[in-house]
């Protein structure tokens, strides 16, 4: 269990560091970021691991990497090129 929440931390980690290293000028700053990332990792997780049960460890990770993902989807801003006045 200990090993399973330090891997989903570590993938989270790498999740959110490669999204702030691609995503930098659509990602608020990078200790938010990582922050973001290792949480919802860790979050995804505990839900995975809570549904599924012990045994399923892969699967947990799966869950922690899908959660993570879509919880750093929710930081990223509109690129600069798409933003209008609301007249235009």
């Amino acid at each position: 269990m200990i090993l399973e929440a330090l891997g989903s931390a570590v993938l989270g980690l790498v999740l959110a560091w490669a999204a702030s290293y691609r995503l930098s000028h659509r990602l608020p700053a990078r200790p938010l970021v990582l922050c973001t990332g290792v949480a919802g990792a860790l979050f995804g997780d505990f839900v995975t691991h809570t549904a599924l049960g012990p045994g399923t460890a892969w699967l947990s990770l799966l869950g922690a990497a899908i959660i993570s993902a879509a919880s750093l989807s929710l930081l990223l801003r509109p690129s600069a090129r798409l933003r209008r006045s609301a007249t235009a």
